[in-house]
Parts: C-alpha cells; sequence; structure tokens
C-alpha cells in the first residue's frame, strides 16, 4: 500500500530524513535546522541557544511553503537569526531547507519554491578571518566566564598548536599529565601543553579514566560510536562543528565586528607568541 503524502510539515521533514541516507547523529542536527524554519513559516520567533534543540517545533501543514508570503517569512528569518548566529552556520541550515524544499518539489508534495531568492549570510573577509589574535586578546579570551570545556580546549589548543582534530580526538586514558603531554599513538603524534592546560585538565577529568577528554553536554545518541561515548556519563565526543561554533560565539564580544574567532585563528599563533610561554619551563 502506498503511503499518503504527509499534510504536516514535522512528518515531511521525518520522511526526508528517513530518505536521506545521513547517519543518526547527521539526521539529529537537520531535523534541529528544518524545525527552526518551522518557526518563521508559523510567523514565531525560533528558540535561541540550548532552547532551540529542546523546542517542540509548531505543528503547521506542509503547504504553508506555497503560501505566497511564505518567502517573506523565511527572509524575515534569515536576517533575525543573522544577528546572533555564525554566518556559516546560518549557511548550512540554509542549504538543508533548501535540500528538503527540493527534495518535497520532488515528490509533488508543494508546486513552489519560497527558497530560491534567500541569499546566504556573507563569510567574514579572509583576511579578517586570518588575523590571529592579539596578547591582549587573548587574555581577554581567557578571562571570559565559560564553562570549564571551552576554557581548557582553547588553552590546549593554543598552546600545544596541535590540530583541532588531533585535540578533539583525545581521550582522557592517553593523557600524561606529570609530563604534560599525551601519549603517542600510531595515527597521530603526542600533543604537548603548558602551565595553563595542566592547571585545567585535573579539573575537567574529575576522575574520568577513559573514553574522550572533551564531552558534549547531552548523553550519545543511540548508534554513537562506542569509542565517541563516555562510559562515566554516557555523553558524546564534542565534535568540530560544535566547538567551532561555541569558540566564535563566546569570541563575539572581543572583535570589532559581529562574526568572533575561528579555532584555526586559535592554534595559528607562531610559536613565539604563545601566550604566557615565557617562564613555563
Amino acid at each position: 500500500m502506498t503511503e499518503l503524502p504527509p499534510v504536516e510539515y514535522g512528518r515531511a521533514v521525518e520522511r526526508y530524513l528517513a530518505a536521506s541516507g545521513l547517519a543518526e547523529g547527521s539526521r539529529r542536527i537537520y531535523r534541529i535546522a528544518l524545525n527552526t524554519w518551522a518557526w518563521a513559516l508559523a510567523d514565531r520567533s525560533a528558540p535561541t541557544g540550548p532552547e532551540r534543540r529542546r523546542a517542540r517545533p509548531p505543528v503547521l501543514p506542509l503547504a504553508l511553503l506555497d503560501h505566497p508570503d511564505a518567502a517573506e517569512r523565511l527572509r524575515a528569518a534569515v536576517v533575525l537569526r543573522g544577528i546572533d548566529t555564525d554566518p556559516r552556520t546560518l549557511n548550512r541550515e540554509l542549504s538543508t531547507l533548501r535540500a528538503a524544499v527540493a527534495w518535497w518539489r520532488a515528490q509533488g508534495w508543494i508546486d513552489g519554491d519560497p527558497t530560491v531568492e534567500l541569499r546566504p549570510a556573507p563569510l567574514p573577509a579572509p583576511t579578517e578571518a586570518a588575523a590571529p589574535p592579539t596578547e591582549e586578546q587573548l587574555r581577554a579570551l581567557f578571562a571570559l566566564r565559560v564553562p570549564l570545556r571551552e576554557q581548557t580546549l582553547w588553552h590546549l589548543l593554543h598552546e600545544s598548536g596541535a590540530a583541532i582534530e588531533t585535540v578533539l580526538a583525545l581521550n582522557t586514558h592517553e593523557l600524561d599529565l606529570p609530563r604534560r603531554r599525551s601519549h603517542p599513538r600510531p595515527d597521530r603524534p603526542s600533543v604537548r601543553w603548558q602551565s595553563g592546560t595542566a592547571r585545567l585538565l585535573p579539573l575537567l577529568i574529575a576522575g574520568r579514566t577513559g573514553g574522550p577528554l572533551f564531552l558534549t553536554d547531552r548523553r550519545a545518541p543511540a548508534g554513537a560510536p562506542p569509542a565517541d561515548r563516555c562510559p562515566h556519563t554516557g555523553r558524546a565526543r564534542l565534535s568540530y562543528r560544535r566547538a567551532a561554533e561555541l569558540f566564535t560565539l563566546h569570541t563575539r564580544t572581543l572583535t570589532t565586528t559581529s562574526t568572533g574567532w575561528t579555532l584555526r585563528q586559535l592554534r595559528g599563533l607562531p610559536q613565539g607568541r604563545r601566550f604566557g610561554q615565557q617562564g613555563d619551563g
């Protein structure tokens, strides 16, 4: 028996994700993005921050995408989200909506495309994005009142100069705290750090003896690889995307623009400019 076309937007989202072939973690990210646009179609402001991930979107008909006002509502939502959302994140979420709309049109569930006139948010100029922070900015960064996880990650990236992917792949049992380094592995070199990271790491670990060093705030989704799940808390390994998003969000107050910094700026400093390197021993 042929399944009837979905009437409700949320059901259409689930049908699209089920047919996408994406892994569960990616489907969860796409679902959050697509649910966010539902608030715009309902002419309501979407929740922000952690609440956005937990909020139940409004129940509305998929046919609203064919409404004459749909494009204008989405355009207003792009402008509004651009105020406090990283341009790269906003553009990814806009691309997610475009892909879903194209698939729904191919199924014959909607006729029009209200995303066709939407313009992606401008990205920061390459010269600005590549500029490393000054010593004064680094002092301000490390003085920010942010979660311990963020401060530890930022210190480790800055002091080690290691690749971001390498740092996020670290596990707690791989750390040699007295020697301020990680144990080398065949697939990656040892990561070394200095006094700032050495002060924070024991607090971050807090008795954990295994699992990822940097964890998400939420429990790992079903199907997450065991290597990316903490055996003590059940939380997942922090992703590059989320770490970059948080860094950009927290550093907006430290720049003359609203774009914030990128993690690559933090680890891209020459060795002679490592903050607090002198006298570290």
